[in-house]
């Protein structure tokens, strides 16, 4: 299964990232097996949000930019409203990256 890095620009992505890296700096992992534990992170993250996550939101905001590159859509929104089940919420800025799923099963 393909996985994207998305998810290690996350807040729980970059601490994984840097405690690989001083672990690896300070010799107490190899450099592969650090690589190893953020291929399984990608893995990870992508089939819990695909099982585990039932919610769903609606946004509407005013879309600032747009860009699709490499099959990954980008949207900017400014002033974004953010509903769901348990409320509302309203931020200034707000990015979106989505990809098409289909490209995990390759």
């Amino acid at each position: 299964m393909a996985t994207f890095e998305l998810y290690r620009r996350s807040t729980i992505g970059m601490c994984l990232t840097e405690t690989l890296d001083h672990m690896v700096s300070t010799g107490v992992l190899s450099p592969e097996l650090a690589i190893q534990v953020l291929i399984q992170f990608d893995k990870s993250m992508t089939e819990a949000l695909e099982t585990e996550v039932k919610n769903k939101v609606s946004i509407k905001g005013h879309l600032h930019t747009y860009r699709f590159c490499d099959n990954v859509w980008t949207f900017i929104l400014q002033n974004a409203q953010v509903k769901s089940e348990e409320g509302q919420e309203t931020v200034d800025c707000l990015k979106i990256v989505a990809c098409d799923s289909k490209l995990l099963t390759q």
